[in-house]
């Protein structure tokens, strides 16, 4: 289904569209929740850290015998233990539509404790972090902004998916899976609401997809996909917001640099009572 850009002039008309999106009698018929993706650059589109590798198309079951190979020298360095399935049988399953199909539907991604973790410290992932939160959102979008020198030109944009419960999918078919948020992983995703979605396609074998190769075949089925566009100039009255609701580098984060960048803010950007 394509995704549909709406440009709004404001945060607060933002807000407002939220609200009616997560209206009851708009909600018959989609999953509980909408998750909610902020960028910084509304030219950005949906791409995983693995997609920007230039790794597109790559089987699941090679990147699973990629991270395999590199969990030893993790684990020692990190005294962290993850338990995986073997090679032999993640091979198996994502050469075969029915099993692996099922498992993408119920949420259950083969080491997707371990992918997560992979994902936070930065290793290239085929995992999409969201949030549960249009503010958290939000705040991604707009953290850099917070000097208030940007253009006024520019746009910022948050995403929102919200699937069907019953949801098409087949064969030859790109479709995202939604892995749901109860994984133990970094605390940053408690922190940051978090959830991860995977794009996945079967020709023969499963492999990654592309959001865009989603986007741009008609099938209603998959849900709502929606792309809010904000003027960027917005962003310092939206993160002087969110700093009052704590949200903010600080709690977001939980690091030392978190709180010296929120600091940095209250004090030169927002300017603080004397």
């Amino acid at each position: 289904m394509p995704i549909r850009e709406i440009n709004v002039k404001t945060w607060e008309e933002f807000e407002q569209e939220v609200r009616v999106l997560r209206a009851p009698k708009n909600r018959e018929n989609m999953d509980p929740l909408p998750l909610f993706r902020g960028q910084e650059n509304s030219d950005w589109p949906l791409h995983t850290t693995l997609d920007r590798t230039k790794q597109r198309g790559m089987l699941f079951a090679e990147y699973f015998r990629r991270i395999s190979k590199i969990r030893p020298e993790i684990e020692s360095f990190t005294d962290r233990k993850w338990k995986l399935p073997e090679y032999p049988a993640v091979q198996r399953d994502a050469n075969e539509y029915d099993s692996f199909s099922l498992q993408m539907t119920s949420g259950r991604l083969p080491a997707y404790a371990y992918m997560a973790y992979l994902r936070h410290h930065g290793f290239p992932s085929p995992l999409l972090d969201w949030t549960r939160s249009s503010h958290i959102a939000a705040f991604f979008a707009f953290s850099k902004t917070f000097w208030g020198d940007v253009p006024p030109n520019k746009m910022a944009s948050i995403f929102v998916l919200s699937g069907e419960r019953f949801t098409e999918r087949g064969s030859n078919m790109a479709s995202i899976y939604r892995m749901g948020p109860y994984v133990r992983t970094h605390r940053r995703h408690f922190l940051q609401q978090s959830e991860y979605t995977v794009c996945l396609v079967y020709d023969s074998a499963w492999r990654f997809a592309q959001y865009d190769d989603v986007f741009e075949r008609p099938n209603p089925s998959q849900g709502v996909f929606l792309k809010f566009n904000i003027p960027l100039a917005e962003g310092p009255k939206v993160l002087r917001l969110l700093d009052e609701y704590n949200l903010n580098s600080s709690s977001l984060f939980g690091t030392e640099e978190g709180l010296m960048e929120t600091l940095a803010m209250r004090e030169f950007a927002f300017g603080q009572p004397t």
